[in-house]
């Protein structure tokens, strides 16, 4: 029996329930032996697809075992290796223009030169300058989202937030000046994170991160000093600044590779199985399994 008293009166409600034990108790039943898989006089018409096994998936709205950054990390990298190399072949050619370009150059302060010679290395250097800055935009566009996977990859990993904040991270990659401080250690924590070591033991960069450092640091110095020659008069001017622009794109060539490199590695250290290197599973050989009796199959069964 329950009370309540709402607004100023008593109300009582009765409510009726079955006593203990009055209710019928269900038998508990014995189970019973396996006698082994079902089968039917005719073929089911359910059944399972027709597909190998396979590992399970990230279904969107479902709980899913798999690491979805991870995959997310891999396909980012394909993707940003293969503009890093694309982009490494432009600024070697676009280098080479420059070259030929300084050897007309020097050609010329003896000799005349060919309109047409001229006229194809202007052409050389003028559309593979602009291919390389276009594929460098898409590159470091690419780079840059991979960073951020990679560090949310890490970070999952790990179970710790990361180290810097998004804003530093943006700030320490694309912004010119702090770029050049905070790119290198932005990597090194990176890859501290990668081989799984504890946060409090100071970040020590490898060779590659080193030697990727210095490329940067390198690359960014010739193209200030390519900018700042270019703004002088006079022939030497020119001459110099062409080939400080060789240089310039040779360095991003370089640039490129160990970039191409350091996506490659700390991929690998992040997620060391790749999807096309797996095999699918299938079922080769079933031994020791029972023979089950089959009825004879009716003559005027449909198949």
């Amino acid at each position: 029996m329950q009370h309540w008293q709402p607004r100023g009166r008593m109300r009582v409600r009765w409510v009726a329930s079955v006593p203990a034990g009055a209710a019928p108790r269900r038998r508990a039943r014995a189970p019973e032996p396996y006698t082994g898989p079902p089968f039917y006089p005719t073929p089911p018409r359910w059944g399972f697809p027709n597909l190998a096994w396979r590992r399970p998936t990230a279904v969107p709205g479902t709980a899913s075992g798999a690491p979805v950054p991870l995959r997310r990390l891999r396909m980012i990298a394909r993707n940003a290796v293969t503009l890093l190399w694309t982009l490494a072949g432009l600024a070697v050619v676009a280098g080479g223009a420059e070259i030929w370009r300084y050897v007309l150059l020097v050609q010329s302060r003896d000799s005349a030169l060919s309109p047409g010679v001229v006229g194809a290395s202007d052409a050389l250097v003028l559309s593979f300058s602009l291919l390389t800055f276009v594929m460098a935009l898409f590159a470091i566009a690419a780079t840059v989202w991979w960073l951020f996977v990679a560090r949310s990859a890490a970070a999952d990993e790990v179970g710790e937030e990361p180290p810097r904040p998004a804003w530093q991270v943006l700030l320490g990659t694309l912004v010119p000046g702090p770029n050049l401080v905070l790119a290198g250690p932005i990597l090194a924590e990176l890859e501290h994170a990668t081989l799984r070591r504890s946060r409090e033991r100071r970040p020590r960069p490898s060779r590659l991160v080193l030697a990727w450092w210095g490329t940067w640091l390198l690359n960014a110095v010739l193209l200030v000093l390519t900018v700042v020659w270019r703004m002088r008069d006079g022939v030497q001017a020119d001459a110099d600044g062409v080939l400080l622009s060789a240089l310039t794109d040779l360095s991003a060539a370089g640039l490129a590779v160990l970039t191409a490199l350091v996506v490659n590695r700390f991929t690998r250290l992040l997620a060391p199985i790749e999807g096309r290197i797996l095999r699918p599973l299938r079922v080769v050989k079933v031994s020791g399994a029972p023979d089950l009796p089959r009825r004879t199959r009716p003559a005027t069964a449909s198949r």
